[in-house]
């Protein structure tokens, strides 16, 4: 018969969706953060400089990343909302979003 550890802490087990591990967040409607979705972003667990090329850079490789992220929709709702400038956000990039935002008005 196996000995009880009595040295392992009751509580040692960590829920990973209190750690913010990618893709186990359960969303809430009561959310209080309202940027709680970066937290399941792939974009989070990449190079950053992909999602933000210098003038002329390519896309690619960041557009790759935001077709199978699950809170790509989130993203791209953000940026349009708050008007961002730089950068890819929901696998579109500025230009992109502007010629969105043109025909949706």
């Amino acid at each position: 018969m196996t000995a009880y550890r009595s040295d392992v802490p009751e509580d040692w087990f960590i829920d990973p969706v209190q750690l913010g591990v990618p893709g186990v967040r359960r969303p809430t409607e009561d959310d209080e953060n309202a940027l709680a979705w970066q937290s399941d972003a792939l974009c989070a667990q990449t190079d950053p400089e992909a999602f933000f090329p210098e003038k002329g850079g390519s896309t690619r490789d960041a557009k790759r990343i935001c077709t199978s992220c699950d809170v790509r929709g989130e993203c791209l709702e953000y940026a349009l909302k708050n008007d961002e400038r730089f950068g890819i956000w929901g696998g579109l990039s500025e230009r992109e979003r502007r010629k969105l935002k043109r025909r949706a008005s």
